[in-house]
């Protein structure tokens, strides 16, 4: 199971639900008095019973087995040393198990589930053993074949000396909200559990960078990871994967890896083969209420870019940060369709149109599309740290101390050594924050470094001023600052002003 407040791994499906499908010619009535209609419901089948019966032996049961390290409780303790586990004994370990779902997709013993069904740990090892059984008790040891953490799938095998059943992909493009969904799994180790429902959204994200999910109302629980959402044809048009809930436990609102997205990957991983995914090195930031604010930009149309990583295809097109990527390949940036999503679909090494807003001014660059490093290879920003920086003589200006409730003043090359960055650096060091605005809930504070602000080089407290100003000036509610501190890459933030 994997939590994200709690977003967790699991299985969907379960809960009752109606099928309603409306007519063809529905839409927003024009008339003042009419309101929307619908032709009325087709109706669920009076039993799934047929269907059930003919796709439960192809779902199967996945336990693992792993060693695990264990906290000594008598570490560092008289004890530890009176039991022997001083500082030289071994690492204590016990084995662990796990249980989840997954499905066949040939005769010759392929299988579908989720990566973290397979994976050992918060790092993703690899489990130690992985045993399927099938619904009529049948065990067989499976080997892994393949896996992709991005998109949390993995592929196994099992080696049968007869045929298996297995199912087949659909089409999930075809998946309208409201449509009737079946899910078979295993939730706490209940082997061929069946549950019901509907779709109740689509191309929904999480958070992740790849993520479209098919949100369902079913039951999703414990054990039910990796299980298939099947439509009334018998097809697989989503992999059970994630629940949302504050406890744990299913409260209607479950998620599945959409098939358009996993069986071309699932495709790759049966070949023994490493998924290929584009890459710009750009990292972003999604254009949120308080972002776009600061840009005198619409929210959700499109994504910030943060920072730009050299030699890469976005620095060699000349994107910048503090640039807002609106489109790629003709296609528009949105909460739905996420930059990332577009570039990892791009053939690497294709050159593509690339539509962005940098000071206000739209224009197109064009990019050579890399190849995503792997996810071990990919850097993060270095962990924040305190800075002890020390009180300055100050002479706060009046439109950042009063909008922002932040004072600053230069860098001089002594703060710079102070402060640990590059001796090149140009900007104002923030020397106070009134902690009741924005910009203390934002988390800045003492010796960050600004940089720009509203896109503009800051050099002094006047510079700032001047640009505080020039957002009021436009009735915007929140300025764009790029912000260093110490340790990481300057980021960028947007700041509400504060009601006078």
């Amino acid at each position: 199971m994997r939590y994200a407040y709690a977003i967790t791994g699991a299985l969907l499906l379960g809960g009752t639900a109606i099928a309603v499908t409306t007519s063809s010619n529905v839409g927003a009535q024009t008339a003042q008095n009419e309101g929307l209609t619908a032709a009325a419901p087709q109706g669920a089948p009076a039993s799934l019973a047929d269907m059930v019966e003919k796709l439960q032996p192809a779902v199967v049961n996945i336990s693992t087995k792993q060693r695990v390290q264990v906290q000594n409780p008598f570490a560092g303790t008289p004890f530890g040393q009176l039991f022997g586990q001083g500082g030289g004994a071994q690492p204590q370990t016990r084995q662990a198990q796990s249980l989840g779902s997954g499905f066949l997709i040939s005769a010759d013993g392929y299988i579908v589930t989720n990566n973290h069904v397979v994976s050992a740990g918060a790092e993703g090892a690899t489990v130690d053993s992985i045993t399927v059984t099938l619904t009529n008790k049948t065990e067989y040891t499976a080997k892994l074949v393949g896996r992709d953490p991005a998109t949390d799938l993995a592929v196994l095998k099992i080696d049968s000396p007869k045929p298996l059943p297995f199912v087949k992909f659909g089409d999930s493009t075809k998946a309208r909200v409201g449509d009737w969904v079946v899910a078979i799994g295993n939730p706490f180790a209940l082997s061929g559990t069946v549950t019901a429902g509907i779709i109740s959204a689509v191309h929904r994200n999480t958070g992740g960078g790849y993520e479209k999910f098919i949100q369902t109302d079913a039951s999703i629980n414990q054990g039910n990871s990796g299980g298939p959402m099947f439509d009334m044809r018998g097809n697989v048009i989503g992999i059970n994967s994630q629940i949302l809930s504050p406890s744990g436990g299913n409260v209607g609102i479950g998620f599945a890896i959409p098939s358009e997205q996993a069986a071309p990957i699932v495709a790759t991983l049966r070949k023994g083969e490493t998924v290929r995914r584009g890459y710009l090195g750009v990292q972003i930031s999604p254009l949120g209420e308080d972002l776009a604010e600061s840009l005198g930009l619409a929210k959700n149309r499109g994504e910030f870019v943060q920072g730009v990583e050299p030699g890469k295809g976005a620095e060699k097109a000349g994107i910048k940060a503090g640039d807002v990527i609106v489109s790629v390949a003709g296609q528009e940036v949105s909460p739905e369709q996420n930059l990332s999503s577009i570039v990892a679909s791009q053939p690497i090494g294709s050159r593509v149109p690339i539509v962005l807003i940098r000071r206000g001014e739209r224009q197109t660059v064009n990019a050579v599309v890399g190849e995503r490093p792997s996810e071990d290879e990919l850097t993060n920003f270095a962990p924040q740290q305190d800075e002890d920086f020390s009180q300055q003589q100050q002479n706060p200006g009046q439109a950042a101390q009063q909008s922002l409730g932040i004072s600053a003043i230069p860098l001089t090359p002594g703060i710079i050594r102070q402060l640990g960055i590059a001796a090149d650096t140009r900007g104002v060091v923030i020397t106070g924050v009134d902690g009741s605005t924005d910009a203390g809930a934002k988390g800045l504070r003492r010796g960050d470094v600004i940089i720009t602000a509203n896109n503009r080089p800051v050099a002094s407290q006047a510079d700032l001023d001047a640009q505080v100003k020039a957002v009021a000036g436009q009735n915007r509610s929140a300025i764009l600052l790029q912000v260093l501190r110490r340790g990481q890459s300057p980021i960028f933030l947007p700041v509400r002003l504060r009601d006078k």
